[in-house]
């Protein structure tokens, strides 16, 4: 009872950022008080791991350091690193908990993907037959809101936003589309590898538009150019022209990023907000970096580099000053943060652990870090918070899992020289 209960908690930690208890002095969420609840537990079973703590150290010292310099602010820190270090504590734990076995673990994930996917097509089918309760969740959720476009309304199911959609089912979205192109039933049948493709399309997200180029690209990667290429690369082509032509969203922020690169124009209100938003973060993570960096400004510090370094001072300049906390892109807040120390380390965790299908010990391996690496992407591309969404699940689950292969690999590779071995000297096992 305690174990289904413990699987429950640990996805509802995922998925449950659309409920705050409180707003200040932060934003308390579900998955703080999970994380209270079995903190002590593990504690006394596992103690303190190593690895998060040598990472956090060296950005803890950094931080108090730049506070002292009045480049950030005591309450902005803490309450970054205290949040950014416990879910990290606590997801590197449930994988102790379950001793690294990653295959079932993320086997629970692509069910719970299922489940979420479900509950996206009920509130796209309340919401045509016009049953509120069923398609508004503002009853249950106080962070969440129905957003109109698509076929009447974009799904978010239980997240407060489509794009927040589209990133964590983005590695769930790679195994469906693989089930499908391999007629396989990885961890979830075909019928419910369905489901997660239609209602994932069904966001009209520009993320989500993201995650299907990079699925069609990996499994491209992966399974070969020669074989895949005829059917994958058209089918690339079609869909990114089709969402241009018919997502406006997609089509508003590519036509407004490429204005605002060649023209450089601050100044116009016809800009699309969000492309602008991106621009004025990437000039003040790029201020910021220049003048720090090795460490950034310390973690949560982006706001106080934000007020320094902001387009919007500019007199005449747009004023749109969105995502000032989390600079819009998780790239640009480690830039900014974290300096070439955290940009390093996640450029380093990104390609050195990157696991193709040729190095794999299992199909389950270059299917899991295929998928894995397109939720880090969008995050590094369009999600600025550290652990928004259980970020830090996905990223040792990433980890743990090229480590796993490597290790299975090296102990086949020792078993098949110890056989070559034997047989070239057939005594070997009697004289022993």
């Amino acid at each position: 009872m305690f174990k289904k209960f413990s699987i429950i908690a640990i996805f509802v930690s995922l998925y449950s950022f659309s409920y705050v208890f409180t707003k200040q002095p932060f934003e308390f969420y579900l998955s703080y008080a999970i994380f209270m609840l079995y903190f002590p537990l593990f504690f006394a079973k596992f103690g303190i791991p190593k690895r998060p703590v040598f990472i956090f150290l060296p950005l803890l010292v950094a931080g108090l350091i730049y506070v002292e310099m009045g480049l950030n602010t005591t309450q902005q820190l803490m309450k970054i690193f205290v949040g950014f270090f416990a879910s990290v504590l606590f997801y590197h734990f449930v994988l102790q908990a379950y001793n690294f076995d990653l295959k079932r673990l993320f086997g629970y994930y692509m069910k719970s993907a299922v489940i979420i996917a479900a509950i996206g097509l009920v509130q796209l089918i309340s919401y045509t037959v016009g049953f509120g309760p069923g398609y508004d969740y503002t009853w249950f959720f106080n962070k969440w809101g129905v957003v109109p476009g698509g076929l009447g309304l974009r799904i978010n199911s239980v997240f407060s936003e489509p794009a927040y959609y589209a990133a964590a089912m983005a590695p769930a979205f790679f195994v469906a589309i693989y089930n499908f192109t391999n007629r396989d039933t990885l961890w979830i049948s075909r019928k419910q590898s369905g489901l997660v493709v239609v209602v994932y399309l069904l966001t009209y997200s520009s993320l989500g538009i993201l995650g299907v180029m990079l699925t069609l690209v990996f499994l491209l990667l992966n399974m070969g150019f020669v074989r895949y290429g005829l059917a994958i690369i058209p089918a690339l082509i079609f869909g990114t022209q089709w969402a241009y032509e018919n997502v406006p969203e997609f089509r508003d922020r590519i036509d407004g990023t490429n204005e605002l690169v060649e023209s450089q124009n601050i100044y116009s209100y016809e800009v699309h907000g969000s492309s602008f938003v991106l621009y004025n973060n990437s000039h003040v993570a790029w201020e910021n970096f220049i003048r720090n960096p090795i460490f950034g400004t310390g973690l949560g510090s982006h706001a106080t580099a934000f007020e320094k370094y902001t387009l919007t001072n500019i007199e005449g300049a747009v004023q749109i000053d969105f995502n000032s906390q989390d600079a819009n892109s998780l790239f640009l807040r480690l830039m900014s943060e974290t300096g070439i120390y955290g940009l390093s380390l996640m450029l380093f965790l990104l390609f050195r652990c990157w696991v193709f299908s040729p190095r794999a010990f299992e199909r389950e391996n270059w299917v899991m870090s295929n998928g894995l690496v397109i939720i880090i992407v969008i995050y590094l591309v369009r999600q600025g918070h550290y652990f928004y969404n259980g970020f830090p699940f996905f990223l040792w689950m990433y980890y743990y899992n090229f480590e796993i292969n490597a290790s299975n690999r090296k102990r086949v590779a020792a078993e098949l020289e110890e056989q070559k071995k034997t047989t070239a000297n057939p005594f070997a096992l009697t004289a022993a």
